[in-house]
């Protein structure tokens, strides 16, 4: 756990902030209210330049810093980031930041990230960090994300006072891509938990009882779940716009297969879930938040009914 007491004092003095969407942006603001200077930068400029306080850049060479986080969905985005006269390998080199380190925020795949790792510090002297989030963009705004952490032990106690200005729990798991391995058992247990609790909703609505009762004693006994309660009324206002896709969740849940096939291990759940992510997509539904998979078990329950008759 991080102590968030006059942890500002020894936070590295050259930072900045690549992707300032929906959770880099509270990231962002949460730093600078904690008086950190702090370059940002996004493929949309104009979102990078809406975060008052910041110092938005042209490119991610002029971002380049110390320290760069970057809040992506994915790897390869963040290997886009590096090259070219206008990536960040040109930016620390001009700028005579030897050593820099390069927080990987997003969601990406555990084996990837440590081989990517591997590659940036053999090659280029860049340590890479991966760092991924859990909370949501509540969390984020609330600056009280966990982060789960895997890097070598004296850069990553480097970073802790900064991680600490926008989360309320950090943990180091290992070396670089064992806190992606953390991520996938979170998602494991998020990509279930909205599944299940979109199968009884849509149990719920097909036998004719109130979905607000129903989560309400939910809610009050072991069912309930930081989902539920972040989530639930998404079920009741059958809204499924914005939030985490189902294309984003299908990603984590190809990433938690490959994790487990490299351990070993047969995850019979997480292959059920992820087919149903599978399904749902294929149903043109992939753009909505994850808790939208009601709907695509809904469909399914029409489909079968129009079958029968």
């Amino acid at each position: 756990m991080t102590q968030r007491t006059n942890v500002e004092s020894h936070v590295p003095s050259s930072i900045a902030l690549l992707g300032t969407g929906p959770m880099g942006a509270p990231i962002a603001r949460n730093l600078i209210a904690a008086d950190v200077p702090l370059k940002l930068w996004n493929r949309t400029a104009h979102k990078a330049r809406a975060i008052p306080g910041g110092q938005p850049t042209d490119s991610p060479a002029e971002a380049a810093s110390e320290v760069v986080l970057t809040v992506l969905p994915d790897l390869p985005q963040v290997e886009q980031l590096l090259h070219g006269p206008d990536g960040l390998l040109a930016g620390w080199k001009t700028a005579r930041i030897g050593n820099p380190v390069l927080v990987v925020h997003g969601t990406v795949s555990p084996v990837a990230v440590a081989a990517f790792a591997a590659e940036c510090l053999k090659i280029h002297g860049v340590t890479v960090i991966d760092a991924p989030l859990s909370g949501g963009t509540i969390g984020a705004e609330e600056g009280r994300l966990s982060i789960m952490v895997g890097g070598p032990v004296e850069v990553v106690e480097r970073l802790e006072p900064l991680f600490g200005l926008y989360s309320s729990t950090v943990l180091r798991f290992g070396d670089t891509g064992a806190g992606s391995i953390a991520k996938a058992c979170n998602q494991i247990v998020v990509a279930a938990t909205v599944s299940a609790i979109s199968e009884a909703m849509a149990l719920a609505e097909a036998s004719g009882l109130d979905l607000g009762d129903v989560q309400s004693i939910l809610a009050g006994g072991l069912a309930n779940s930081e989902v539920l309660q972040q989530k639930g009324q998404r079920w009741i206002e059958t809204d499924f716009e914005g939030g985490g896709s189902a294309k984003n969740q299908l990603k984590d849940l190809t990433f938690i297969a490959e994790t487990a096939a490299k351990a070993g291990l047969k995850l019979p759940v997480s292959s059920s879930v992820r087919t149903a992510f599978q399904t749902m997509i294929s149903q043109g539904l992939g753009e909505l938040d994850h808790t939208g998979i009601y709907l695509s078990i809904r469909a399914l329950q029409l489909s079968a009914d129009a079958a029968g008759r």
